[in-house]
């Protein structure tokens, strides 16, 4: 695991934010453009971002591109090609590459998988969230379990390197005997990656609006149980506190932000992270639109890290992984501090060598916690 995070700190990766969803899902609050209810000026868009892509400063070839959302799989692959063109004439994308885009199961059909291929995707991570058709009702989800299915099986066979399926756990009303057939079914799929992450309810989205209304919030004891019976149902290597792999199929874009690497960052709200600064676009469609067509970079803000902040943010990321992290100057706060010596003594975090380590990772937010507030 200290290989796949010293390669990580090395590499060089790009994301690419389409906010594109046919619908927006209730416990959603990212930068989306919700196609039932907004205008949603696709094509418009994808010039923006090849746009945007060739004013970036000069860099070096990416390892590894990840097309996010939003709903990437709303786009033909003809515009996702253009916008992999675009990366390659601007920075070169390597030779073996990590090149996924995330999409729903209703969008992919053995044609739409196989263009994907053609156009250079090579990984595909698939929103599948449950295999129970109540749980999916309750999340806002479009699918049904047979499409989310039908879809693994549709990019295995045109060729994808990487299947990631990914899960939600703890909605209200989903037994344990739900979530461990869900469980079944994603590892009876043989995926090569699994992300499971527990409902969240976030400020400002309908789910939100409808627990204030009275509607039943998530338990964190109810996802406490199901995040442990998910570890004992899994056989994929536990890498990360939320995702699961088959050696080899390690997320390595993920693994770049995690090990607070370099990576470019291209679309409406996205974020990015080059020499040592955090820059973050604009999230309103039309803001970031225009900038780019009247040719101005559209950044809305940016930050330069001092010494201190970068290593406490490194600790911070790096305890997200199972095998650690280096401790450092900021590890050694953390375990000199009254928050780190319980968590020691509890036996919530451990000293292995250099590396300080999560033994119990659904605390792993807990730690995360004090680690901001050093």
């Amino acid at each position: 695991m200290s290989d796949l995070v010293a390669r990580a700190v090395l590499e060089r990766a790009a994301y690419v934010h389409v906010p594109f969803c046919h619908r927006r899902c209730p416990y959603c609050d990212f930068a989306v453009v919700d196609m039932e209810t907004e205008s949603s000026p696709v094509e418009r868009y994808v010039a923006a971002v090849v746009a945007e892509i060739a004013m970036a400063e000069d860099w070096q070839p990416v390892h590894a591109v990840n097309l996010g959302g939003g709903t990437p799989s709303v786009l033909d692959a003809g515009h996702i090609a253009r916008i992999l063109d675009a990366l390659e004439e601007r920075f070169g994308i390597e030779a073996g590459a990590e090149v996924s885009i995330e999409a729903n199961p209703e969008d992919i059909t053995a044609r739409y998988a196989e263009a994907l291929v053609k156009a250079g995707i090579n990984r595909i991570s698939l929103g599948a969230q449950s295999f129970d058709p109540t749980v999916l009702r309750d999340l806002g989800r479009a699918h049904n379990p047979e499409q989310a299915i039908a879809a693994v099986r549709a990019a295995r066979s045109a060729g994808m390197d990487t299947v990631n399926i990914d899960l939600i756990f703890g909605t209200p009303g989903e037994s344990l005997e739900s979530w461990l057939a869900t469980v079944r079914t994603a590892v009876d799929l043989e995926t090569d990656h699994l992300s499971a992450y527990a409902l969240t309810v976030e400020r400002g989205t309908a789910l939100s609006r409808s627990v204030a209304d009275g509607a039943p919030a998530p338990d964190p004891d109810d996802q406490a149980d199901k995040y442990e019976a998910l570890l004992d149902h899994v056989d994929l290597q536990h890498y990360e506190v939320s995702n699961w792999a088959r050696p080899g199929s390690e997320c390595r874009y993920n693994l770049t932000t995690w090990a607070q690497g370099e990576y470019d960052a291209f679309g409406l709200g996205a974020h990015g992270h080059r020499n040592r600064v955090r820059k973050r676009n604009y999230r309103r469609l039309e803001v970031y639109v225009d900038h780019v067509e009247s040719g101005r970079r559209p950044v809305q803000g940016s930050e330069r890290l001092d010494s201190w902040e970068r290593e406490r943010e490194r600790l911070f990321l790096g305890l997200r992984l199972r095998g650690g992290v280096h401790g450092g100057t900021a590890g050694a706060a953390l375990l000199a501090s009254p928050a780190g010596q319980r968590f020691l003594e509890a036996g919530v975090i451990a000293v292995a060598g250099e590396r300080l380590v999560v033994i119990r990772p659904l605390l792993t937010d807990a730690v995360a916690r004090e680690v901001l507030a050093l």
